[in-house]
């Protein structure tokens, strides 16, 4: 087969062990993203199957209508919204879902809130300029870290990664809140943890507030501007997991007025993030480009099942198929 693995910026995959798994095969490693469904068209057209690194590229119909050769696309991780699945399968192109591991977005989370509590980018950033203990040049933005004992961490979404951070918390001596479903809140209950009264309580009371919801039309948004002013204004908002469960421009404009203080951020609804963006101007946000399962162990794991899911379609016994009326028509 003609394989061709998509938006691997590092040129990292060529390097993992689990790539050998593909030496049978014609495979092409595209280190830059192209812009727009023509250009894509052009790129994609010769290849029997496309690899995709999570959500890095959208397959709308209009461009899978134009890949006559596609049979089959192997997804890293979960399919989440980017693909169009119901053309895909009326196409005859099967899509094979892989596997994931929560242990480096949660990780990568509590990175975020350990520096950015206690400005160690800030910090690390002027003494290289020679600036001994200062946090920022300007006055109002040269204020002391803090520590996380004794403070309040909200977690909006109790899942693997949620219970993971809630963990975390409780290890760093933090009362740790949870908010979300019914269901979340009992089984956070039952796990030990406290679950908010309210919505408005959750965000006015936590001095972290952490997301971790999946995106779907219910969470779109689900995060309003009137939420972002009833937190604190030291608090911190932290989002490792999709830039579009925040409202459009609320946060930037939420930062600007002071509430929340700060952010910490992994996602954005752009990707790759233009230089000019305005989050990336404020001294109040610490932004990271979308690391959360950007990691050596991760990269193996989830690229390895997506390789054998590719030779077991090879094979005739394709496994993991997310839309199994596709196989056979192409």
């Amino acid at each position: 087969m003609k394989i061709a693995i998509l938006d691997d910026y590092q040129d990292a995959v060529r390097q993992l062990p689990c790539f050998a798994l593909l030496q049978e095969h014609e495979v092409k490693v595209f280190n830059s993203s192209a812009v727009g469904i023509g250009q894509l068209a052009i790129r994609l057209a010769s290849f029997d199957a496309l690899v995709l690194i999570r959500e890095r590229t959208a397959l709308p119909r209009a461009l899978l209508q134009k890949l006559p050769r596609l049979k089959l696309i192997s997804q890293t991780g979960k399919v989440a919204g980017h693909i169009d699945v119901s053309a895909a399968t009326e196409l005859g192109i099967a899509i094979v879902e892989g596997v994931g591991d929560p242990a480096s977005t949660a990780e990568l989370t509590w990175a975020l809130i350990m520096a950015s509590s206690r400005k160690i980018p800030q910090y690390s950033a002027n003494l290289r300029d020679g600036l001994w203990q200062m946090a920022s040049i300007s006055p109002q933005r040269n204020g002391l870290g803090r520590v996380l004992k004794r403070r309040t961490l909200g977690i909006w979404g109790y899942g693997k990664i949620g219970k993971l951070l809630a963990g975390y918390g409780k290890a760093f001596g933090m009362q740790v809140v949870i908010w979300g479903g019914a269901a979340s809140r009992a089984q956070a209950q039952q796990d030990g943890y406290q679950a908010a009264i309210s919505r408005e309580a959750f965000f006015s009371e936590s001095d972290i507030i952490s997301l971790h919801l999946r995106l779907n039309d219910a969470t779109r948004h689900i995060v309003s501007a009137a939420d972002l002013r009833l937190m604190k204004p030291d608090a911190l908002f932290v989002n490792t997991s999709r830039a579009e469960l925040v409202q459009a421009g609320a946060l930037e404009s939420a930062l600007q007025q002071g509430r929340p203080g700060f952010a910490a951020l992994d996602v954005f609804e752009t990707e790759p993030l233009l230089v000019l963006h305005p989050l990336l101007r404020m001294e109040n946000v610490l932004a990271t480009p979308h690391l959360g399962y950007v990691e050596q162990d991760s990269y193996e794991m989830v690229f390895r099942a997506a390789f054998q899911n590719i030779l077991d379609f090879a094979n005739g016994t394709p496994g993991n198929v997310l839309n199994p009326a596709a196989l056979g028509k192409r």
